[in-house]
């Protein structure tokens, strides 16, 4: 059986490290397993994690350019695109994401619409500022990889200017995926509210996780 991986794309970015029987992007490290490369990303979104909380203050408006920064940021490291807005076609699922030519475009739209709207992000219709961002943002899915875990990292930093502690992703889990899902999908034609649903969930889940550490 062939390999397939998350993304079908055609170009440069399409390249795969060798060695790695086409399972691993080309990067910087020369990683070769996909394990490997997992572990690095996650390492590298935990450092990027903690100095975009250092750069980013609780009144600050968020921009197409910051979401460039904060993928630098992460994947910077890692890979040589990082935080350049991807020049291939992607899909996901059977899902095809917006159009590469369009991308530069669509997100000087997010910056005037839902970015300037929803940031910096306040109480009281937190899960509903963050559905919208979060919604437009993976939509769109600017960059070569990473656009879920970026989108998860801008609901984070929105919900620290919010008040929130550090969002609890682990409602995504399981059969919360399927609820996700369902939801971007929803998202599609501008209806948020099912996506607010499973934010007002990560957000129930957030504080009474802060509430037991206390």
């Amino acid at each position: 059986m062939a390999v397939t991986t998350r993304y079908d794309p055609h170009g440069v970015e399409a390249e795969f490290e060798p060695g790695s029987r086409g399972r691993v992007l080309c990067n910087a490290l020369g990683i070769i397993r996909v394990r490997d490369m997992q572990l690095a990303e996650s390492q590298a979104l935990c450092l990027a994690q903690r100095q975009a909380i250092d750069t980013f203050s609780d009144d600050h408006r968020f921009t197409a350019e910051d979401i460039r920064s904060l993928h630098r940021m992460w994947l910077g490291p890692i890979y040589p695109w990082a935080g350049e807005y991807r020049s291939v076609n992607i899909g996901k699922g059977g899902f095809q994401f917006a159009g590469a030519h369009l991308i530069p475009g669509l997100m000087s739209k997010l910056e005037r619409g839902v970015l300037a709207r929803f940031t910096p992000c306040q109480e009281p219709e937190v899960a509903e500022a963050l559905a919208a961002v979060h919604a437009e943002l993976i939509l769109i899915h600017p960059f070569r990889d990473g656009n879920g875990r970026l989108a998860r990292l801008l609901a984070l930093l929105m919900g620290l200017q919010a008040g929130l502690p550090p969002l609890d992703f682990s409602p995504l889990d399981g059969r919360g995926k399927k609820r996700y899902i369902a939801a971007i999908h929803a998202a599609m034609g501008r209806d948020y509210r099912p996506l607010a649903t499973v934010f007002e969930r990560i957000i129930e889940r957030t504080r009474k996780r802060a509430a037991s550490s206390r």
